[in-house]
């Protein structure tokens, strides 16, 4: 047997369990593991999203790149969340979410590069590889190989099995970050949250800070000035309408504050579930986030919406609401049309007071 089917045996012959999504390229690695018998000790799902709007459908967010390593690193921890869904009597240390996106060779010339990413999401780590390939060295069966000998190496160390990576001259990039116990904790939700400075925070600033600018810095200061409070900002795994958050994105959100910044990290996306963790808390949000709190389509039904707005009577939670440009035009809270339980509860900055038209994804689509 060659060395390659016997590492896939042993894989098999562990306890780990994996969820796995490839799209672009990574297929035949899947088939690999299938040509060896025990695969259903392993598989527990395998996706092979191909357009673009399956991968939409998966994610439940379109991407801004779709061959990206942050698209990989959505795609892993959401199929670590569906190995969590499957895993019947498996433990979470022994679920595994695999992801592999690829821009390979193919029948016509490509014009741009030809490339991999793959990503492993565990209980206690993320692990990525990412690489961009000389085009026109390999054929696609040649591409392909080399990315399912990548993943193989991922998916072996996940389970403990010994497996090189393959020899070849481009420039790879691996990179592995080890969750903190509180991440952990977090993430099987043992917890929470976890809190880095102010352990009891009465203005809070939820946002995924992707990456933090100048506007972020100035709300802050703008609340804090109004309340007279300090401020903590909140970063949740769990978004409403975003992919859940690995180990690798958790960890550079973290270390772009201050050392001095009061950070509280959540695994609540809901603001009425936050509302219930924090009472009596001032949340600084932007009109936009306030349109979709009271946005049915983020609820099961009318009733559903009503139950999680008590919540806001309930613990007290209220809102500072920031201006944002909309579709071209700058909407504050004075042009919306607030329900009647949150009408009371919202304190609107005027654009006079601050207009920042800033924002994370521009600043991340002028970066790429």
């Amino acid at each position: 047997m060659s060395k390659k089917k016997n590492t896939i045996r042993k894989i098999h012959e562990s306890k780990f369990k994996a969820s796995i999504v490839a799209t672009g390229g990574g297929a035949n690695f899947i088939a690999d593991l299938l040509s060896i018998s025990g695969a259903s000790n392993t598989i527990l799902e395998s996706y092979v999203p191909y357009s673009r709007k399956s991968i939409d459908i998966f994610l439940k967010a379109s991407p801004e790149k779709y061959c990206s390593l942050p698209t990989a690193l959505n795609i892993a921890s959401k199929a670590y969340r569906k190995s969590s869904i499957l895993k019947e009597e498996t433990k979470n240390k022994h679920l595994i979410g695999l992801s592999i996106v690829a821009s390979l060779a193919t029948s016509y010339k490509k014009i741009g590069e030809h490339k991999f990413f793959i990503v492993i999401q565990t209980n206690s780590y993320t692990k990525c590889i990412s690489c961009v390939l000389e085009k026109n060295k390999r054929s696609r069966e040649e591409e392909e190989e080399l990315i399912s000998e990548y993943a193989l190496y991922l998916i072996a160390y996940a389970c403990n099995v010994k497996y090189e990576t393959p020899e070849h001259n481009e420039v790879v990039d691996i990179v592995t970050i080890k969750a903190e116990d509180a991440w952990i904790k977090l993430y099987n939700e043992k917890i929470k949250t976890f809190f880095i400075g102010n352990k009891d925070p009465k203005i809070i600033f939820s946002g995924s800070f992707n990456p933090l600018h100048e506007g972020h810095i100035k709300i802050k200061e703008l609340a804090e000035k109004r309340l007279g409070k300090d401020l903590s900002y909140e970063i949740c795994i769990n978004n409403e309408d975003k992919p859940p958050l690995s180990f690798y994105e958790l960890k550079n959100t973290i270390n772009q504050f201050q050392e001095n910044e009061s950070l509280v990290i959540t695994n609540k996306g809901k603001f009425s579930e936050k509302a219930k963790i924090f009472p009596n808390c001032i949340f600084v949000v932007g009109v936009d986030t306030l349109l979709r709190i009271f946005d049915l389509n983020y609820y099961s039904s009318e009733k559903d919406m009503e139950k999680n707005f008590q919540n806001f009577v309930d613990y007290d939670a209220n809102f500072l609401v920031f201006g944002r440009k909309i579709n071209d035009k700058f909407i504050t809270l004075k042009e919306l049309d607030i329900p009647d339980i949150l009408q009371s509860r919202c304190t609107g900055i005027d654009e006079e007071n601050f207009r920042e038209d800033i924002s994370s994804t521009i600043i991340r689509m002028e970066e790429t």
